[in-house]
């Protein structure tokens, strides 16, 4: 038995009218259609089914193809079961062939639930009647008109049940269709960037589970729905009035369709948008719009991927490293796994500062030479920063040598932190590179850099390069602050240069800084270092009048400069002076009194106020035990002068090269030879030089050892 059918333009247009979906284009090739041919169920009208069974043609039981081409002509080959068109290549239509697919595969289950003594090919010959009648309609627009009806309509070829049961499975079939349709199209905006963005924001103000999900599948309904409402807005502006009529084959005669209203109204002029005065229709602003958004993209800041899985487990590790555990497998790994970008890597410092601040660091410097970082200079500067505020000064140095050898110059950035780096750790050279380098680049240093070069000069015993700047900060009108005046002004005082002092002294008084405490004593101190004790004694009045009430430290000052010319008379007076008005001497007035006591060897009165300090609660500064193994030395009592030498050289790390020197000198007195020998070691042993006397003295006592004496 041979099928041959016509299917026209407007047959496939009327079935993809029914799906939703726009099938054909203007091509005016050979369509073909293949369907599988599958179970079905519904009585055939009698004469029909006799008709049939009477004459069974071999059928192939899985394929059906269809064909129409202009001359009108389908076959179909028994064996095969394939249409081959001789004219024009073949042409599957995805929709035509779901849907006889799907009708074939339910009519073949419901026929045979009924027909249970047919066998197959009497089975597949009522479905060839069938597809050929629902194909015939097909054609006429049938299903269209009958789509969602489930009444019959009667027919010469099919029976009234038969007929209501077609079209109960070609609405089914439609909807099955349509269905499938809204899934697969659901799952694309199910993956939209807006719900998934929607559903992250869910996620972090705690929104979790089945009410996620939910919300996720609304929000990709709301945007399905919203797009086919646009879609089909451009359908019905796009549609045409439908033509005359579309033609089957040269000797049937279709109906014209009636044409139809397909334009929305159209507006005369130009529309206009104006908000606060401008014109926002002109195309400048859409311009500005697209810069707007080019701009937003560079700006706002992107997402770090997700991490999860096998990645999510060596991130893990990388946490919980040890600070001698080597990261760069575990980085590499993680890098092959992640394909991280800048900020994924920002995402995993963050983590490292807050979980494992030990390790952060050392991940941080491995990363730096990794290109999905993108290190910039800001990179570098960071890192020295953290170094430096850390002490970590091998580390910083190592960082900045990388930065050169990557031929990336330091900035501006990068010379301030290092000028901040290098003063407090007291490396003056490196400090006044830096600080010359920002001058090379042309910037002017600010207040901070230039405290903390003043503080390096003042550290390194330098006060007149820090005032010098200080100079420099004046004449550009940047005012230094008291600490930096006071830092200059107790420098001047320990190296007891009164000059720069009075010099710094009135520069304060001058900037609007009145004299203080603090002020006066230093400058009480600079004289007594000097050993001027009238400049000393004038300024320590000078203080009192200004209602200042002398501490136990500037006392202390003004008996040193009594020392220098050994006014012990004088000192006694101010004490008793003092006491009277209500002055306590403390550890720093004793302990000077303690050193003058024993050069003048006063032993018994020195241990007297040794006892004066006990009673203090306070433990004797090193200046005194230096005292003491003068005195003892120098006196003869070799158990006590060996107990203070224990003490000395129990805190030889505080030594300086003057307290090295008084106390070699002292044992050499005291005919202590060896132990002057083995205390000048340890000065050298710190770096220390000795003077040309020390020197003289040692030859000498090599030449002439003394006996040791012993006393008590």
């Amino acid at each position: 038995m041979n099928l041959k059918h016509l299917i026209s333009r407007k047959t496939i247009n009327n079935l993809s009218k029914i799906n939703g979906k726009s099938v054909y284009n203007n091509s005016k090739n050979l369509s073909t259609v293949s369907a599988a041919i599958s179970p079905s169920l519904y009585p055939l009208s009698s004469d029909q089914s006799s008709a049939y069974l009477q004459n069974p043609k071999p059928i192939f039981p899985f394929i059906r193809y269809i064909h129409s081409t202009q001359e009108s002509k389908v076959r179909y080959a028994s064996v095969e079961a394939k249409l081959v068109s001789s004219d024009s290549e073949e042409e599957e239509d995805g929709t035509v062939n779901e849907f006889l697919s799907r009708f074939v595969w339910i009519m073949r289950g419901k026929l045979s639930e009924v027909y249970t003594d047919c066998n197959k090919e009497t089975i597949d010959g009522m479905l060839l009647i069938i597809v050929e009648k629902v194909v015939e309609e097909m054609e006429k627009g049938g299903i269209q008109q009958m789509l969602g009806s489930t009444v019959a309509m009667p027919s010469q070829d099919f029976s009234e049940d038969l007929w209501k049961t077609v079209w109960e499975v070609s609405n089914m079939v439609l909807e099955d269709m349509e269905k499938a349709r809204k899934k697969e199209k659901m799952k694309v905006f199910l993956q939209s960037e807006e719900v998934k963005e929607m559903c992250r924001f869910a996620g972090e103000v705690g929104i979790r589970g089945d009410l996620l999900r939910e919300l996720r599948f609304k929000w990709a309904k709301e945007k399905m729905e919203e797009n086919d409402f646009y879609r089909s807005l451009d359908r019905f502006r796009d549609e045409k009035p439908a033509n005359d009529g579309m033609i089957f084959n040269e000797q049937a005669v279709v109906a014209e369709d009636k044409p139809r209203v397909a334009s929305l109204p159209k507006r005369k002029g130009k529309i206009n948008y104006k908000i606060y005065g401008l014109d926002l229709s002109d195309p400048k602003w859409a311009e500005v719009a697209d810069k707007i958004h080019e701009r937003e993209e560079m700006v706002w800041p992107q997402e770090p991927k997700p991490v999860s899985g096998k990645c999510k487990l060596v991130m893990e590790k990388i946490l919980s490293l040890k600070e001698e555990d080597d990261p760069s497998e575990l980085l590499a790994e993680w890098i092959e796994l992640l394909q991280p970008s800048r900020v994924d890597w920002i995402t995993l410092f963050g983590r490292l500062e807050q979980q494992n601040p030990d390790i952060h660091l050392k991940v941080a410097e491995l990363v730096l030479g990794e290109e999905s970082f993108q290190t910039n200079i800001p990179d570098y500067t960071k890192l020295i920063d953290a170094y430096a505020q850390e002490n970590r000064l091998e580390g910083a140095e190592r960082i900045l040598k990388k930065m050169v050898e990557n031929g990336i110059m330091p900035d501006i950035l990068t010379a301030t932190v290092l000028v901040h780096m290098y003063s407090k750790a007291g490396n003056i050279a490196r400090a006044k590179e830096a600080f010359e380098s920002l001058r090379n680049y042309g910037f002017q240093p600010d207040l901070k850099v230039y405290n903390s070069m003043i503080m390096a000069y003042v550290n390194a015993g330098e006060p007149r390069f820090g005032e010098s700047l200080m100079r420099e900060m004046e004449t550009r009108d940047i005012k230094p602050s008291e600490e930096i005046y006071m830092a200059l002004l107790r420098s001047y005082s320990h190296s007891g240069d009164v000059v720069g002092a009075g010099r710094i002294a009135t520069t304060m008084q001058f900037a609007g800084f009145q004299p203080t405490m603090q002020s006066c004593s230093l400058l009480v101190e600079a004289y007594g270092q000097a050993g001027d004790p009238d400049q000393a004694r004038s300024n320590f009045d000078n203080m009192i009048k200004l209602g200042h009430r002398p501490d136990d430290k500037c006392t202390a000052s003004l008996i040193t400069a009594y020392e220098k010319k050994n006014l012990l008379d004088k000192a006694l007076n101010l004490l008793l002076q003092l006491e009277k008005d209500g002055f306590e001497p403390g550890t720093a007035t004793y302990s000077v009194l303690v050193d003058w006591l024993g050069k003048l060897q006063l032993v018994d009165e020195a241990e007297q106020l040794l006892g004066k300090i006990a009673e203090l609660g306070e433990a004797p500064p090193l200046k005194v035990h230096v005292s003491l193994c003068d005195m003892y030395s120098k006196a003869g009592f070799e158990k006590r002068a060996l107990q203070a030498l224990g003490v000395l050289e129990a805190k030889k790390e505080e030594l300086g090269p003057n307290e090295f020197e008084r106390t070699i000198n002292a044992l050499i007195a005291g005919g202590f030879v060896q132990d002057a020998r083995r205390i000048h070691g340890l000065m050298e042993a710190k770096g220390f030089i000795a003077s040309e006397q020390l020197k003289v003295a040692l030859m000498a006592s090599q030449a002439f050892s003394q006996r040791r004496p012993t006393k008590r």
